[in-house]
C-alpha cells in the first residue's frame, strides 16, 4: 500500500520536513500528522526504534518591530512562539503515552505506519522558533550569527529576562532550536545515531549541572566534538572536572571551529558516505510507494534497511568506501559466471556486512528466475559468515550485480538474526556452502581498518 506523506504547509515547516527526511531519511519522518481528534499533533513526527521525535515549528516577525520596546516586543514574541509550543509539546507526550492513535491524513485514513511502545520510547521534544535572528542580531555586536541564548536551570534568573535569553526547566527538558541553527545540528548530526546520541548527552548535562547555558546551540555541539570518553565510545558535553556545578558556553565558538582544518577534513571525508545514505533512501521509497518485493515490513521494525540505517556517519564512510573499491575490484575476465564477496564490520559489536556481487553472462528470465536464486545465494553466504565468525548476532547481506558488466541492476537485502545458533543451522548452511565456497578460497584478502569520526588533515 501507498504512504502519502505531508511534506509540510509553509515554508520553514518545508525546509524542516527536508531537513528531517535527509537525517532520519524518509521512511521514518513524517510531516502534520494528526489526532483522533481531526487535529494536528505536531508539525513533524519521526520514529526510530524507540526514539520519537516529536518537533514544532513557529514563525513570527513581530521582533522586525523596532518602534516597540524591545523587552515588551520580545516577551510577546516568546509568549506566541515558544511557551504555548512547551505545553503543547508535553500535551502531545502524554497522548502518545495513553496510546493515543495518530494519523497522517486529517480525513484519519491512514494510520501512523511506525508502531510506538509507549513503554520504552524515549521522547525527545524540539522546538523550532523563527523570527528573532535580526533582533538578536542587532541587539548585541557579540551575537555572530543572530542566535537566542539557551539557559537550563531549575529556577528563572532574573539577569535571563533580557531579550532573547530563554530559560528552559531542566527538570522537564525540551531542546529549541532557531532559524541559525536548526540547518547546522541536522546538517551536522544527519543520521539517527549521531542526532539521538547528541540530545541524549545534552540532557544528561542538564541533568548533571545546576544550570547550563550557552549563547548558541551551535556553540554547545561545538562543546560536544570536543570531548569524547573512550571508555563509552561516545561524545559528551560539560567537562571531567567533578568540582563543576555549573557549565556557560561563550559567543564564538563555532565560528572558530568550522574554520579549522580538522572540521574541513571531517566534511571533505564525509562526502562517500552519501553512497550509504541513497542505498538505503532508495528501498525506502519503494517501500512507501508500495512496490518494494519481498517479505520484509520495512514499517514493522527488523529489517536489513533498519539495521544499516543505525550506522553513525563517520562509519557509513567507511562502509561507502569500501563498497566502491569492492565495485572496482571486481575481476575483469571473460567468465561467463563470477562472484565476489565482501565482509565488513559494523559500528555496532557483533554485528557485520556481506556484500555480494554477480556476474552472470546471459539471464533469460531476470524478476522470476535470477533474482530468486542471487537471493538464496546471499542466504547462504549470510549463514557461512555466521559459521565463520561465530560471534556475530547480526549479518545483514546486500546483494547487487557486477556494475562493471551491467547498465541496469536492483538490490537484494537480508537481515539474519543469528544470536542463537543451533547445531543443525550451522550444518545445514555448512552443507549449502559446499558448492559457493563462500569463506574457503585461498584468494581472501584482510585489511584492518580504524575508521575515525574526526580524520586528521
Amino acid at each position: 500500500m501507498k504512504i502519502i506523506k505531508s511534506t509540510g504547509t509553509t515554508k520553514t515547516e518545508k525546509l524542516l520536513s527536508k531537513l528531517c527526511n535527509d537525517s532520519f531519511l524518509e521512511l521514518w519522518s513524517y510531516p502534520n500528522p494528526f489526532n483522533s481528534k481531526k487535529k494536528e499533533l505536531c508539525d513533524l513526527l519521526a520514529v526510530f526504534e524507540n526514539h520519537v521525535f516529536i518537533f514544532f515549528d513557529r514563525e513570527n516577525l513581530q521582533l522586525d518591530n523596532r518602534d516597540k520596546d524591545p523587552e515588551i516586543n520580545w516577551k510577546r514574541w516568546k509568549r506566541k512562539v515558544i511557551e504555548p509550543q512547551i505545553r503543547t509539546a508535553n500535551g502531545v507526550e502524554r497522548y502518545i503515552k495513553n496510546n493515543g492513535k495518530i494519523y497522517l491524513d486529517k480525513d484519519l485514513k491512514q494510520q501512523f505506519p511506525i508502531p510506538i511502545n509507549p513503554e520504552t520510547m524515549v521522547v525527545h521534544k524540539i522546538i523550532i522558533a523563527h523570527g528573532a535572528k535580526e533582533a538578536c542580531l542587532q541587539s548585541s555586536k557579540n551575537n555572530i550569527y543572530g542566535s537566542l541564548a539557551i539557559n537550563y536551570s531549575s529556577t528563572d534568573i532574573d539577569f535571563l529576562q533580557f531579550p532573547y535569553h530563554v530559560h528552559l526547566d531542566k527538570n522537564c527538558p525540551v531542546h529549541l532550536f532557531d532559524s541559525h541553527n536548526l540547518p547546522i545540528i541536522l546538517g551536522e548530526l544527519d543520521t539517527f545515531f549521531d542526532f539521538s546520541t547528541y540530545l541524549n548527552a545534552k540532557v544528561e548535562a542538564i541533568k548533571k549541572y545546576d544550570y547550563l547555558s550557552y549563547c548558541g546551540e551551535e556553540d554547545l555541539l561545538v562543546n560536544y566534538f570536543s570531548n569524547f570518553n573512550k571508555e563509552t565510545n561516545r561524545h559528551f558535553i560539560g567537562v571531567k572536572d567533578i568540582n563543576v556545578n555549573g557549565l556557560h558556553i561563550g559567543e564564538g565558538d563555532w565560528k572558530d571551529f568550522v574554520d579549522s582544518e580538522l572540521y574541513k577534513s571531517k566534511k571533505d571525508a564525509d562526502e562517500i558516505s552519501y553512497t550509504w545514505d541513497r542505498l538505503i533512501q532508495k528501498t525506502c521509497r519503494n517501500a512507501l510507494n508500495g512496490v518494494l518485493g519481498g517479505n520484509a515490513n520495512l514499517f514493522s521494525g527488523q529489517s536489513a534497511i533498519l539495521e544499516m540505517a543505525k550506522e553513525p556517519r563517520f562509519m557509513r564512510r567507511y562502509l561507502s568506501q569500501k563498497i566502491i573499491d569492492a565495485i572496482n575490484k571486481f575481476p575483469e575476465n571473460q567468465a561467463k559466471f563470477m562472484k565476489q564477496l565482501t565482509f565488513l564490520y559494523s559500528f555496532y559489536e557483533n554485528k557485520a556486512y556481506v556484500i555480494l556481487q554477480l556476474k552472470v553472462f546471459k539471464i533469460n528470465d531476470y524478476k522470476n528466475e535470477y533474482r530468486p536464486k542471487r537471493q538464496r545465494m546471499l542466504e547462504i553466504a549470510c549463514g557461512a559468515a555466521k559459521n565463520k565468525f561465530p560471534n556475530l548476532n547480526k549479518i545483514i547481506g546486500i546483494a547487487f550485480d557486477a556494475m562493471k558488466f551491467t547498465d541496469y541492476n536492483s538490490e537484494d537485502f537480508i537481515l539474519l538474526n543469528c544470536s542463537e545458533w543451533s547445531n543443525e543451522e550451522k550444518q545445514y548452511y555448512e552443507k549449502c556452502n559446499k558448492s559457493m565456497n563462500f569463506f574457503k578460497t585461498g584468494k581472501i584478502h584482510k585489511e584492518q581498518n580504524n575508521p575515525t569520526e574526526f580524520p586528521r588533515p
